[in-house]
């Protein structure tokens, strides 16, 4: 079965391309049934409001979580890894959660758009150097808790974990050219 993209809003296209660089059949998940039929599954950055009103709107938060919970992985960047959070900051009382990963975060934490950027970003478990990670309205991990293990942090503050089959990014590794994170991504399935 391929590996899919959550297309209901966000960076869907640039994670099929950088899938398909490292000659992985990758396809659009919009359905249950599509869901459930992944080999694993990315939830993009993008609105991540948004991004969960239509999660559930159309059905996808109990077949998500039964993704998660067969052992599939799952990866979060950006909005995807604010809505696999457990605990999402006071700021954000209306955000539809998958509650999976045993993280607390906070939305925006970088600032507002005009305050994007990059970095280069060593993370645990990647090899070949530091990773280009592009932060754009970067949510950060406030607080990890149980079997989570740190990735990487920027400045001091939480921005890449990982839960068993679950990986959360602050950042999007799409945007870029370097497959590394996505490699990483594929190995855990």
């Amino acid at each position: 079965m391929p590996f899919g993209v959550l297309a209901v809003q966000g960076d869907v296209r640039e994670h099929l391309h950088a899938l398909r660089r490292l000659g992985i059949e990758a396809r659009t998940v919009r359905t249950p049934e599509e869901v459930a039929h992944a080999d694993g599954l990315i939830l993009p950055g993008g609105e991540s409001t948004t991004i969960g009103k239509l999660v559930t709107r159309y059905g996808l938060l109990e077949p998500i979580k039964q993704l998660a919970a067969s052992g599939r992985p799952l990866f979060g960047t950006c909005a995807g890894m604010i809505l696999m959070a457990k605990t999402i900051g006071a700021a954000a009382q209306d955000q539809p959660s998958l509650d999976l990963m045993d993280i607390a975060v906070e939305r925006n934490a970088f600032g507002r758009q005009i305050d994007s950027f990059e970095a280069d970003i060593e993370v645990k478990g990647i090899d070949g150097g530091p990773v280009r990670a592009v932060f754009i309205r970067a949510p950060i991990i406030t607080a990890v808790n149980g079997g989570v293990e740190v990735l990487a942090t920027h400045e001091g503050r939480i921005v890449a974990a990982r839960q068993h089959n679950m990986l959360a990014f602050a950042f999007h590794p799409e945007l870029t050219d370097d497959s590394r994170v996505h490699e990483y991504f594929v190995k855990m399935g």
